[in-house]
């Protein structure tokens, strides 16, 4: 790792809401002081600095180190290397990385920053093997330029193991025809987990997809067979819910491709996503979503979809 000052990253985080839909992301290096690179979203970041002192405090759930007040606002302490390397050497968490995601405010400790490297989302992959089971953690894997390999944390399952999964309410709602169904994509687990309970309590069926590439092709697939028996998909399918980050293929690129081919025309996309910003709601209506619900909110997340699957 190169090393480079917090302060001298800060400025090259700019400008990112214009990677959306261009199927790029951007990624920030970490390490945690056990030789792997790690990364992290670049649209989830809020700033980069030294730790400062952290005010311990009690009955703190598991890896949360304490609290700190940053300009007034009483945010928690994470630290990373207990949740992805427990047991091992510490890292020396002189750096904070405050993260901005979920509709939550949170810092994650790591040993030290690197850089920020830009990366086509085809070449951002699901890890495999031993990657895979890694405390279940990374998200996805991509490579540089030199070879090494880096890690993409899914923070997202780090933070709801940190302040626990919401409850998933019982939905009053009238029966659904048995020939309807939902599709929906996300390369998070416990996003997967949350979305399909929904779907239990609300009584719908779907098909759904763990990347944007194969839910297109899983789309396509559906779309072909159904055309094929001189039916109108729309008459079934009822709503399209995609997540905005996944590998191989981004949610905003997928809209594209969904709202470019009229065998979708008429049905919903809703962008279920953990990027809540105003500037990532305006990406997602640039390229047509119809509704945009943030994660993760099972009430949010089933008041928004149950209109849309009665209409």
């Amino acid at each position: 790792m190169s090393g480079k000052t917090p302060e001298n990253l800060l400025d090259s985080i700019d400008a990112r809401t214009k990677l959306a839909g261009s199927n790029k992301m951007e990624i920030l290096l970490f390490s945690l002081g056990t030789g792997e690179i790690f990364g992290i979203n670049v649209f989830k970041v809020r700033e980069v600095s030294q730790t400062p002192h952290i005010t311990k405090t009690p009955n703190m759930p598991p890896g949360v180190e304490g609290v700190i007040s940053l300009r007034g606002n009483i945010i928690p302490i994470i630290s990373l290397s207990k949740f992805v390397s427990p047991g091992q050497n510490r890292s020396s968490e002189q750096t904070m990385i405050v993260t901005e995601f979920s509709r939550h405010t949170q810092s994650f400790l790591v040993d030290e920053v690197d850089r920020i490297i830009r990366v086509d989302w085809d070449k951002v992959r699901a890890p495999e093997g031993m990657l895979a089971g890694s405390q279940g953690l990374i998200t996805a894997v991509t490579e540089l330029p030199d070879g090494k390999l880096v890690s993409i944390l899914d923070v997202e399952q780090i933070l709801s193991s940190v302040i626990g999964e919401k409850l998933i309410p019982d939905v009053a709602t009238n029966p659904i025809r048995e020939d309807i169904y939902m599709f929906f994509c996300d390369d998070s687990m416990v996003a997967r987990k949350e979305i399909t309970g929904v779907l239990d309590k609300l009584g719908v069926k779907y098909h759904q997809a763990n990347n944007g590439k194969e839910a297109w092709t899983k789309l396509q697939n559906l779309a072909s067979r159904v055309q094929g028996e001189g039916e109108f998909l729309g008459d079934h399918l009822k709503l399209i819910l995609v997540d905005a980050e996944m590998p191989e293929m981004d949610g905003y690129v997928l809209t594209k491709h969904i709202k470019a081919d009229q065998r979708f025309k008429g049905i919903p996309v809703v962008m279920h996503s953990s990027l809540s910003s105003n500037a990532n709601r305006a990406m997602g209506n640039s390229v047509g979503v119809d509704a945009y619900v943030a994660k993760f909110d099972p009430v949010i997340l089933a008041e928004t979809i149950k209109p849309l699957l009665m209409s």
